[in-house]
């Protein structure tokens, strides 16, 4: 059974197949975000800090931490950025982190300062990042996120991808790392620019699990980039995502939607052992009744949904 572990100073997790879904809470990332690039750049992390705590109170099991806050000079400004943001972030909380760049540079900062065994994001396979990404992995014997692209772009065409994948793995192991410690992201393309992108996912997933023996991640909500109602449907893609076997995302955990896909997806799954996780989450929870069902009459009074309350309060206790 593949096990990727990750660990702080004091907390240790494992992405695998047979463990819970892992959350990678993506919050810390400036990317998209002009507010929080802006803050940062002028030393204001008060966005950072709530962020980090917020995504660990809502259940993230690993924290990513990019500080991509330019791309003007990023060789530059980006390493000794990433080393602040790290440092913060590790003295709030005790959760695994990833390390987040595209820049080499800001990759190394991160690997001299976070503690523990954090997971790295992220290596592509293109020759050059494979030069210079795989032997910092190898010294600092930590995992990464392999992305399946390389120099001729993102394929439309899932063999493509996964032959990329299969090629950082092979490339890796000259290097002495092994499977477990690569974290697949076979890249999740919007659904509504291409209706196949769902099958083409699960089919990858399914595909890396069976023949690479690795686990696998994604960046869940460009699944629904441009849709209507977008949390529903990333959380709808989550769970599906699961089933085929996906065992992490980096996500929002502060969406409702999408943990509690990721709630139901490892009670269905077997991962939830005997679904403890899920009733003590859940169990004083009463359902908010439809829109459709108060038209149709079919809502309980408050008195019965009290006494259905106590009544499981009461079984509880016994």
């Amino acid at each position: 059974m593949t096990h990727t572990l990750v660990a702080s100073a004091t907390r240790s997790h494992i992405i695998g197949f047979d463990r819970p879904f892992t959350v990678i809470g993506e919050r810390i990332n400036p990317t998209g975000r002009k507010k929080l690039a802006a803050e940062m750049q002028a030393g204001n992390f008060e966005t950072v800090i709530r962020d980090a705590l917020a995504q660990m109170a809502a259940g993230a099991h690993i924290l990513d931490v990019n500080a991509g806050v330019t791309a003007v000079n990023p060789n530059e400004t980006e390493p000794p950025l990433m080393r602040q943001t790290l440092e913060i972030v590790q003295s709030l909380v005790d959760l695994p982190l990833c390390i987040d760049s595209s820049v080499t540079s800001a990759l190394k900062a991160g690997l001299e300062t976070a503690k523990g065994r954090p997971l790295v994001n992220s290596v592509t396979g293109e020759e050059e990042k494979l030069e210079a990404i795989l032997p910092l992995i190898a010294k600092y014997n930590v995992p990464v996120v392999a992305i399946s692209n390389d120099e001729t772009g993102i394929s439309e065409d899932p063999d493509v991808r996964f032959a990329v994948a299969k090629k950082i793995v092979e490339r890796a192991a000259d290097f002495g790392i092994k499977p477990e410690d690569i974290v697949v992201d076979p890249l999740v393309m919007p659904i509504g620019a291409m209706g196949t992108a769902g099958q083409q996912v699960f089919r990858l997933v399914r595909r890396l699990r069976e023949e690479l023996k690795v686990n696998t991640t994604c960046g869940a909500s460009n699944v629904s980039f441009g849709m209507p109602n977008r949390r529903a449907l990333t959380g709808y893609f989550l769970a599906m995502a699961a089933s085929h076997g996906m065992t992490s995302a980096i996500m929002n955990p502060l969406h409702d939607e999408d943990m509690h896909a990721i709630y139901g997806a490892n009670v269905l799954n077997g991962t939830d052992a005997h679904c403890k996780f899920w009733t003590n989450r859940f169990r004083e929870m009463t359902a908010a009744p439809s829109k459709a069902a108060q038209a149709a009459g079919e809502i309980s009074s408050n008195e019965e949904i009290e006494a259905r309350r106590a009544a499981r309060e009461a079984r509880r206790r016994r």
